[in-house]
């Protein structure tokens, strides 16, 4: 298990309590979870994705992660319309341990309402959430 100053967390990512991360990239919103997440699942062998062209409000479950440990349920960070899903993890799931935040997206989504990204945590209330502060 990492050390909470060794995971790898994104400036430009925002995140939940929940350890689900989200990135703008253009009118777009990549999701994936965070660092921390896959550290404390362990080896993820199986990742369910949503369907493209699947709608859901903000705090919805859109799939599950699943490790050798346990079974987590995904939630989005902002409400929309999934447009791409990274179906590189249907053969390599251990993506999300190895690259949680680049290779080992999940989902790539059309916002709803793009303002609800300001909702999210920015990197330092993250990592103040998981210190306990």
């Amino acid at each position: 298990m990492k050390e909470i100053d060794e995971l790898n967390l994104p400036e430009e990512a925002y995140y939940t309590q929940n350890h689900e991360w989200a990135r703008l990239d253009g009118e777009e919103i990549t999701i994936g979870i965070t660092d921390y997440a896959q550290d404390q699942l362990g080896d993820i062998v199986f990742v369910e994705m949503p369907q493209i062209g699947d709608s859901f409000s903000k705090g919805d479950e859109f799939g599950t992660v699943e490790s050798v440990k346990a079974v987590a349920e995904l939630y989005l960070p902002v409400g929309g319309e999934i447009v791409s899903v990274n179906n590189s993890l249907e053969e390599s799931p251990e993506l999300v341990n190895t690259s949680p935040h680049e290779d080992g997206w999940i989902a790539r989504m059309k916002p709803a309402d793009p303002g609800e990204v300001d909702a999210l945590m920015a990197k330092n209330a993250y990592m103040d959430m998981l210190k306990g502060v």
